[in-house]
């Protein structure tokens, strides 16, 4: 048996064991009379060596390869062999290294193109970019001819590497190559102009495709159409979808899914759920069916757009063809449930889940946990909280930041401390987002030295003080009077990055790094935006000014947001022309004006009573294309209505309808007060009745109305409205009850005074004991000592548990509410009123209210009426993130 067969026969018997097989074979070829193995042995070997990533030996095979003895020819076989399965596995420095040994040792004879390729592949799936761009130098130098795969590797790494104008100057030369595109060439470069939103000119190439006499894929129409969608560009996923049809490729469910959803985000949802039924219904043109993924399309679709009872149905749609199974489509109806008040039901959801298998994660917890905290339901979220814990899921930063926001909105900065500390405690750790929070509402509040000293501990914890970090901190020097301290510390961060915090006295110069260029933290649109917008609040427009050529000067481009607070800083001194030339400034430097800008011009104008420059304003926004919205009619209703031409005002409210912009609470309020002011009441009394319609049955119209009848002297249609108010059991809190029960007693109406008591005391009211006062009096006046008594009685007992706030008996059923009320009890004594005061020891020439309530106080012991104590404000001494 000769040295090769020999080979063979112990690479077959030992490929179970490398490590054996090698040393024997190794021993075969170090013979100095062993030829150098066939290409197929050296393969088999090279392979056995990779899978076995016994590459030291590899690299000894090379060696063993290049000894002197054998033939060039077999030799520069065996390495483009072992170039070719060191790529083919992925191990590009290897495959480099016997690359560079073919290169050298046989400079004249060039690797093949199929070689080339392999390589180029290999670099492709490493990511790495310039070794693709230098091995094609190095094929063109060895005049090594690519291929269509050459280019479209090439093309795609370019893409890879966001060079998309690169990638089609490659493109655009292949034919000088001799090299014609194919569908990958067109693929990945229409997948690229779509990634980057250049869907118009993915199309181009579509169009080229096809001249070309390539048929473009499904997968290609596909990713045009979703990017489309994307953008919002409807019709033009349409026109795709019929073009797709005429080239023969019938759309599937991935075409639907993408037109589906673009829908949803543009909020048609109607239009997509008529796409959703024909591919359910639709048998005739033989439509995909829906799969999981249209199903949560358009379950989102109708959540987000507020449309429960449609989303109910689907649900049980979903139910019935068993499509209701996965973790996904139960967090998307429990958010819906959550965003559209149904927090009871999404309680019960959870329940269900966990009942038919469906484990909730920490995000179907932290779904209705932010829902119960944004509703100010924190027991009812603690609850939820303690459910989780109990069902094997921990709460992680989310859940912790949603308790934590609920605290700062209401400004209790004791109980936010207290949450970091049990986050710390049950070791999950707050993050920067966790702290940020706090961070702002300490520096609302004012608390300077405790915000400086959260800074510190962030900083020693490592949290990172990026940019959103320093913006609150600079909104906080603002807010709290230290402008010119926020504008020093901006200044240096352009050195110092957010070490520059270190001139608040914290000595964050040097323990922050911050050198490294990339990464320093350096002001951005958003410093900037904070700064001009508190310079202009504060008059100083010249500096803002300066502030904002020095931003330009640092390559930070200004936006319209930047641009409209100069527009409400100057309309907001009447310098109504300077706001002018801002909006002019804007479309010199090509940044197009929002209809926020038109909107902060027309109020500019309306203060000045320019009705015929609001009216050219609008025209001149309808031809430019910007939008008008509900802000832009309002605010000109405003101008008209202060010039008193309210029935122009009002025909607005028909052009805002035939512009499909709906009015809203604030186009009617203004309105009905207009009408009102002109002693046209039953005008007033319809546009309630309009609101009523187009808002609903709103608490705030009622009040308002309440407010103006009473405001002009209609106290029986005053009463009547706060009366439907205690029906429909509204806080009365915006209600001129008080002053309509007296009202109503001076003008010798003492039973409808009374009548109101007795219905805010039965529909479980707690309001201000003075407003007992007046109907007591006239009793007393009358001589009805009996019924004067029993007021004075119930008079004395809502005093001793009102706590200064308008809670109806619908509130006190909310357990939230309740707890939240006896918690605000616990804490602090709040004031009776100084109406309660006055009334008790006012003079009017009777004395009877005081008389009475002497009387009642010497006969039930209640003893005196609480004076008001201070409001206890709690200070964080010290907090510290302990690990």
């Amino acid at each position: 048996m000769n040295s090769s067969a020999l080979a063979a026969e112990l690479l077959r018997r030992n490929a179970g064991n490398p490590a054996l097989a090698w040393r024997l074979l190794r021993h075969l070829l170090s013979s100095p009379a062993a030829p150098l193995p066939p290409l197929r042995l050296i393969i088999s070997l090279s392979r056995l060596l990779v899978v076995a990533r016994m590459l030291p030996e590899l690299h000894h095979l090379r060696r063993l390869i290049l000894l002197p003895r054998h033939p060039p020819a077999a030799v520069r076989t065996a390495l483009s062999a072992l170039v070719s399965v060191s790529a083919s596995a992925g191990l590009l420095d290897d495959a480099l290294a016997h690359f560079r040994s073919l290169r050298s040792q046989f400079p004249s004879h060039p690797p093949s193109t199929r070689l080339y390729n392999c390589l180029l592949n290999c670099s492709l799936r490493a990511h790495r970019a310039d070794l693709v761009e230098v091995l094609y130098r190095d094929m063109l130098l060895a005049g090594v001819p690519p291929e269509t795969y050459t280019f479209n590797i090439l093309i795609f790494s370019l893409c890879d590497s966001d060079r998309i104008e690169e990638a089609r100057l490659l493109f655009d030369n292949m034919p000088l190559k001799n090299c014609q595109p194919d569908e990958f060439s067109f693929g990945f470069l229409i997948c690229r102009y779509c990634k980057a939103g250049l869907s118009h000119r993915a199309v181009e190439l579509l169009d080229e495709m096809e001249r070309l006499g390539r048929s473009p894929n499904i997968v290609i129409y596909n990713t045009l159409i979703s990017s489309f969608c994307k953008e919002g560009s409807i019709g033009e996923a349409e026109k795709l979808v019929e073009r797709m049809r005429k080239d023969g490729i019938f759309p599937n469910v991935v075409t639907f899914n993408s037109r589906i959803s673009a829908l949803c985000k543009a909020g048609k949802v109607l239009e997509a759920y008529q796409i959703f039924r024909d591919m359910q219904e639709d048998n005739v043109l033989g439509l995909p069916r829906p799969n999981q993924i249209t199903f949560n399309l358009m379950l989102d679709g109708f959540c987000k757009g507020g449309m429960l009872e449609e989303a109910r149905a689907l649900v049980e749609l979903m139910k019935v063809g068993g499509s209701l199974t996965s973790l996904q489509s139960y967090n998307i109806w429990l958010s819906g449930l959550v965003k559209c008040g149904r927090l009871l039901e999404a309680q019960q959801l959870l329940e269900q889940m966990v009942q038919q298998g469906i484990e909730p994660n920490s995000y179907s917890y932290n779904i209705l946990i932010d829902g119960l905290c944004k509703e100010g339901m924190i027991y009812s979220a603690r609850s939820v909280m303690n459910l989780m814990k109990n069902n094997g899921t921990s709460p992680d930063p989310v859940t912790y930041s949603s308790l934590l926001h609920w605290y700062c909105t209401r400004r209790n900065i004791s109980g936010a401390i207290k949450i970091l500390h049990e986050m710390t405690s049950s070791g999950c750790f707050p993050n920067s987002f966790s702290c940020n929070i706090l961070l702002q509402s300490l520096w609302k509040e004012g608390r300077i030295l405790e915000a400086e000293k959260l800074l510190q501990e962030m900083n020693k914890k490592g949290y990172g003080l990026g940019i959103v970090t320093c913006n609150i901190v600079i909104n906080g020097l603002c807010e709290n009077g230290k402008l010119d301290k926020a504008i020093e510390i901006v200044n240096s961060m352009w050195q110092h990055g957010s070490a520059a915090l270190g001139e608040l006295g914290n000595a964050f110069l040097g323990l922050v790094d911050d050198r490294n260029e990339k990464k320093k933290c350096c002001p951005g649109l958003i410093t900037y935006s904070i700064l001009i917008n508190h310079l202009c609040k504060a008059g100083r427009l010249d500096e803002a000014r300066k502030l904002l050529l020095e931003m330009m000067g640092r390559n930070v481009a200004p936006d319209s947001i930047i641009y409209d607070i100069f527009v409400h800083g100057f309309c907001k001194q009447g310098k109504v022309s300077s706001a002018f030339k801002v909006l002019r400034d804007m479309e010199k430097k090509a940044c197009r004006p929002s209809t926020r800008t038109y909107n902060l011009l027309i109020w500019g104008l309306g203060k000045k009573h320019q009705i015929e420059e609001i009216l050219d304003l609008i025209n001149e926004m309808q031809e430019k294309g910007i939008p008008k919205n509900v802000r832009t009619y309002n605010n000109l209703i405003h101008a008209l209505c202060d010039r008193e031409m309210v029935d122009k005002a009002a025909s607005l409210l028909e052009e805002m309808l035939h512009n499909s912009i709906l009015p809203n609470i604030t186009s009617f309020s203004m309105l009905i007060r207009a009408f009102c002011k002109i002693s046209d009441f039953d005008a007033a009394q319809a546009m309630f009745h309009g609101a009523l319609t187009a808002c609903g049955q709103k608490e705030v119209l009622y009040s308002l109305m309440c407010n103006e009848c009473f405001l002009y002297g209609k106290i029986s249609e005053a009463k009547e409205l706060l009366q439907i108010a205690l029906e429909k059991e509204f806080s009365l809190e915006h209600f001129p009850y008080k002053s309509l029960i007296e009202e109503l007693c001076k003008e010798d109406r003492i039973d409808d005074g009374h009548s109101l008591i007795n219905t805010m005391i039965a529909k479980g009211y707690v309001f201000d004991p003075a407003t007992f006062m007046p109907v007591i009096d006239a009793l007393g006046k009358k001589g009805n000592k009996q019924e004067a008594d029993k007021l004075s009685e119930k008079m004395m007992d809502m005093a001793a548990h009102h706590d200064g706030s308008m809670v109806s008996f619908s509130d006190r059923l909310h357990g939230d509410s309740e707890n939240k009320h006896q918690k605000q009890k616990q804490e602090q004594e709040v004031s009776l009123g100084s109406d309660w005061h006055n009334l008790l020891h006012r003079d009017d020439g009777s004395g009877i209210a005081m008389k009475l309530l002497k009387r009642v106080q010497k006969g039930w012991g209640q003893g005196s009426i609480p004076a008001p104590r201070p409001q206890n404000f709690d200070l964080v001494d010290e907090w510290e993130i302990t690990n």
